[in-house]
């Protein structure tokens, strides 16, 4: 399941998207637009920007845009920046592996191959679908 926070970055993201590149849009007018509690927007835009999804610029005319191509901006992207692992359990991730510590033999173990399976299917999945593809429908 998403959080909450992962959402709203998607909702964020797809409000950006859906703009002329180049478009500067105040923090005031995604959360507005894209139905996003504003004091949650600022943490999530600010973890968007370190993760160089988003610009920003000061003053008056200041703001967030797009700094990667909603062409190139996956689910699975967003998803590992605010929730972490696409696998359900450790032994299973690609990127936040960890072993059982109650696993006798992992090469072994029926739960971690059905769980790598499903870890597969899902990151595809997440994958072929970008902040672009989600605009189109």
């Amino acid at each position: 399941m998403l959080s909450h926070k992962t959402k709203y970055a998607l909702k964020a993201l797809l409000f950006l998207a859906e703009k002329d590149t180049g478009y500067i849009a105040r923090t005031m007018e995604i959360a507005d637009g894209a139905s996003i509690p504003k004091k949650f927007l600022e943490q999530i835009l600010l973890d968007l920007k370190r993760a160089h999804f988003v610009g920003s610029k000061q003053g008056k005319f200041g703001g967030y845009y797009l700094i990667k191509s909603k062409n190139d901006i996956t689910l699975a992207d967003i998803h590992r920046l605010f929730d972490g692992a696409i696998a359900l359990l450790p032994c299973a991730s690609l990127n936040f592996y960890e072993p059982c510590s109650d696993c006798v033999s992992e090469t072994e173990c029926a739960l971690r191959h059905g769980l790598v399976a499903i870890r597969e299917e899902t990151l595809k999945a997440m994958q072929g679908i970008t902040i672009a593809s989600l605009i189109k429908k």
